[in-house]
């Protein structure tokens, strides 16, 4: 499942991607902001995690104005890797390298094209495993 969050900054690009899945019939659950008003990101990154740990296979995208503010959020829960992507490149790496399962965009700095294409790459990028897994399991403190 996809879950989305956004603060009222990335509210307008969240609805456009929500738009997007909507058109290739992919089911997202939408946990806010719901309007332009503005609201505080670190509460709308919390119900965004609630929902992405309730199942492994859950991912989600974390929308705010430069998308620095809800990767920091997101990454405070060692359970959360979140990967702020400007471009298609760097949600591929964030997938295979790094088993990113929170996608954040930056509403002033990506459009809704751009973000459609780097949401794609993100989702259909699997991770790699291997030596990036030991990786992957030091930043949850797993790891040695």
């Amino acid at each position: 499942m996809i879950i989305m969050a956004s603060d009222h900054r990335g509210y307008l690009l969240k609805e456009e991607l929500k738009t997007f899945f909507n058109q290739e019939n992919i089911i997202t659950i939408d946990v806010g902001a719901y309007s332009k008003e503005p609201v505080d990101y670190p509460d709308f990154a919390r119900l965004g995690i609630d929902k992405i740990l309730e199942n492994k296979k859950n991912v989600g995208i974390f929308i705010c104005g430069s998308g620095i503010g809800m990767s920091l959020a997101a990454n405070r829960n060692p359970k959360i890797r979140a990967a702020l992507c400007l471009n298609e490149k760097m949600a591929a790496l964030a997938r295979k390298d790094n088993d990113a399962n929170v996608l954040c965009l930056g509403a002033n700095f990506v459009k809704k094209k751009k973000a459609i294409n780097i949401v794609k790459v993100f989702l259909t990028t699997s991770f790699e495993g291997g030596r990036h897994a030991r990786r992957v399991k030091k930043i949850s403190g797993e790891g040695k």
